[in-house]
């Protein structure tokens, strides 16, 4: 019988790399599904509470900017007693479907640092020693700024989004009746992008580490990307130049930290490449 060529142990076949990241996947897709599961049974905190909690005026954004109105004098419609609107279901599934993927994206949003994990435990393996040893904290950091992002998301863009939109009119003739599904969208598409936007210095760490990104391009692209920034604020929250300024703020200071991100990881890059032409230099040929 012919034998088979050994394949030395550390290496991985492209099939095997396959299964290995869909162990990866079924792993983290089952804890999307318990921690939804757990979310599906308390419907009545995930709805009342979390979801229609920006559409109820005591809402804690809108008491803040009604108190800092009410102390310069101004009238505002975070005053109101309630957002002129309500909102329905027009499909016979709507309810149960709402319900169904509203906590999958609990899930998800809960269970992030979990799926996180399990994406590093397949691509830690192909890194240097070094380079795990310096991505120490990556899971921790990245969930902090997720979490970060989405009560940003929730506590500014969402209630700032609702409380415009719920309260504009063409006309006295229309009356604001939402669909279940539209309201939804708009909490889960307000959390969710935050939370990915606030990823913005982890996601320049790695594309500095492969070249793709230096602090000089950054700070060069500096003013293009202040346009960008406010042109994604006015997409996300109300047309007016205060809830464009409180949104973009946050992501100016992401875009700022991320150049000092991409500084330091070039200046231990250079240390490092030093050190190795210092210790091939310092070899004497035999």
């Amino acid at each position: 019988m012919g034998s088979k060529a050994a394949t030395p142990p550390n290496e991985m076949s492209f099939l095997d790399h396959l299964e290995e990241l869909r162990w990866h996947l079924i792993r983290s897709t089952l804890a999307i599904v318990i921690i939804g599961s757990v979310a599906f049974l308390m419907k009545d905190f995930i709805f009342d509470t979390v979801i229609f909690g920006p559409k109820k005026m005591d809402f804690p954004t809108y008491q803040l900017f009604c108190d800092v109105a009410t102390y310069f004098g101004f009238d505002s419609a975070f005053c109101a007693e309630k957002l002129p609107f309500t909102i329905q279901s027009r499909l016979m599934s709507g309810q149960f479907s709402a319900h169904i993927w509203t906590s999958i994206w609990a899930g998800f949003i809960i269970g992030f640092p979990y799926v996180l994990y399990e994406m590093w435990k397949f691509i830690s393996p192909g890194l240097y020693e070094q380079e795990r040893k310096n991505s120490r904290g990556f899971i921790l950091i990245a969930s902090l700024l997720f979490f970060l992002g989405v009560l940003f998301g929730y506590y500014v863009v969402a209630p700032l989004s609702i409380n415009f939109l719920g309260t504009y009119q063409v006309s006295a003739e229309v009356t604001n009746e939402f669909d279940l599904a539209s309201y939804i969208s708009t909490v889960r598409a307000s959390v969710i992008a935050c939370g990915i936007l606030f990823e913005l210095p982890i996601i320049i760490f790695f594309l500095t580490k492969v070249g793709l990104v230096t602090p000089d391009i950054m700070r060069k692209y500096r003013k293009i990307a202040l346009v960008i920034v406010l042109i994604l604020s006015a997409v996300i929250t109300p047309p007016d130049v205060a809830s464009q300024i409180i949104v973009a703020i946050p992501v100016l200071i992401l875009y700022q930290v991320s150049i000092y991100i991409s500084a330091m990881v070039l200046r231990k890059e250079r240390k490092k490449a030093e050190k190795e032409k210092k210790k091939h230099t310092n070899v004497k040929p035999n």
